[in-house]
């Protein structure tokens, strides 16, 4: 594993915050407390800005926000006990949303206590539910093998949210421990058997459907998944998570599936005998229930599929998404032969639906007429952040993205109060 040169000792705040350094963070969002000072005096010296929140919550939501949009690693701080449960909001919102999410907390010292349990809950074990990986760093020496595998861990898909606890004892200790530094990694791109197997399955179908889910917003999959629309002209439709991956504006698109059933999308869901399901898991909201015997579904993703009772693909091509679809794309060879006009006849219906009272300027404002205006006034790359609600299901149907992560909504915790944050 590549390190550093050994260093003179150093305090082990000062590694951990070298640590980051080397992981490429740029921000850490905090709320300070006693039992994290000295990690706040040792970011002071470093290259990393300190951004300062009012509360731990917003902490963690912005530095999830900043893993999902970048794909590395958003950091946030908290001090012991309060301010650490203060982080479990965000901790589930990263973790089932998919977001890497690196939280570093405070402790009371472990080697002698002083203050007997006042303050002390075990934050380790309360995170294991929520996190992919919850530990304590109880001795300098192990910080530089514990931060590399923090953000292996937060960053690996499917990306989460890793927590690290840092006593305060813990945090003055002297070591020259050396650095690990990352390294590219590389996802194997799926065999040629089950490819093959899967294009087979596509040539044979007589309606088939692309869906896309949020695993596919990554921003190495929205060019190849966009090439591959293009070269087999099958229609596609998105989750609410999934918006973006393709531009919502080509002829192909079909509309979001904002609700479970009873959409127009649903009826082209039902009358497609295949879906090409990529980076949709079980954590969102379903787009559509399987049923035994119904449509046969191909599961692709950078991981197997977490089988669920409405959820159990009949093919799973598992490897690294866009080499995947760009090496299906080229077994398919070009367009598709099948009969297209129920899908056109879904697309015209969905347009005329969602356009429906764009215009309409009674007041107080309908939720048609505000998507419409927030759609008008922003351009290609803006973001829109929304928070939770009703009305996220009007931005899912109506506002037709036109770049990857260009609209942030939560449909996995579907939490309150991360739109502000995110933004």
């Amino acid at each position: 594993m590549p390190e550093t040169a050994p260093k003179a000792p150093m305090k082990a705040s000062d590694l951990l915050v070298a640590a980051l350094e080397a992981e490429g963070v740029e921000y850490v969002f905090a709320v300070p407390g006693e039992e994290n000072l000295d990690i706040v005096e040792s970011l002071r010296t470093s290259s990393i800005e300190l951004v300062l929140n009012r509360h731990e919550q917003g902490a963690g939501f912005m530095a999830a926000t900043y893993g999902r949009l970048t794909g590395k690693a958003g950091v946030c701080m908290a001090t012991l006990g309060p301010g650490a449960t203060n982080l479990a909001t965000p901790a589930a919102y990263a973790y089932l949303g998919g977001m890497p999410l690196i939280m570093i907390t405070g402790q009371k010292p472990i080697k002698q206590s002083k203050q007997g349990q006042f303050q002390i809950v075990d934050i380790v074990s309360l995170y294991e539910p929520i996190t992919k990986m919850s530990k304590a760093i109880i001795n300098g020496n192990t910080i530089p093998a514990l931060v590399r595998e923090a953000f292996r861990v937060a960053e690996e898909e499917r990306p989460g949210t890793v927590l690290l606890e840092l006593p305060e004892d813990i945090a003055i200790e002297e070591t020259d421990e050396p650095l690990l530094l990352p390294h590219p990694r590389y996802y194997a791109i799926a065999g040629d058997t089950v490819l093959d197997e899967a294009a087979e399955m596509i040539r044979d179908a007589k309606m088939p459907l692309l869906l896309l889910g949020a695993g596919a917003n990554r921003k190495d999959a929205h060019a190849a998944l966009s090439a591959f629309a293009e070269k087999t002209q099958i229609p596609f439709f998105n989750t609410q998570m999934g918006k973006g991956v393709i531009d919502e504006r080509s002829d192909l698109f079909l509309g979001t599936a904002a609700l479970s059933d009873g959409d127009y999308i649903h009826c082209a869901i039902a009358r497609a005998d295949l879906i090409i399901n990529v980076g949709h898991d079980v954590v969102e909201k379903p787009p559509f229930l399987m049923e035994p015997g119904g449509t046969k579904v191909i599961h692709l993703n950078y991981k197997a599929a977490q089988v669920d009772q409405v959820y159990f693909p009949q093919v799973e091509v598992v490897g690294d998404l866009a080499k995947s679809i760009t090496r299906l794309g080229d077994i398919l060879g070009g367009p598709l032969e099948f009969d297209r006009s129920y899908f056109e006849r879904i697309k015209k219906e969905t347009d005329l639906h969602t356009s429906e009272g764009s215009n309409v300027s009674r007041f107080p404002v309908i939720p048609q007429r505000l998507v419409a205006d927030t759609r008008r006034v922003m351009g290609d790359d803006d973001i829109i952040a929304l928070d939770n609600g009703i009305y996220k299901i009007w931005y899912a149907r109506n506002y037709k993205a036109h770049k990857p992560n260009t609209i942030l909504l939560d449909n996995a915790l579907a939490t309150m109060g991360a739109g502000l944050a995110s933004a």
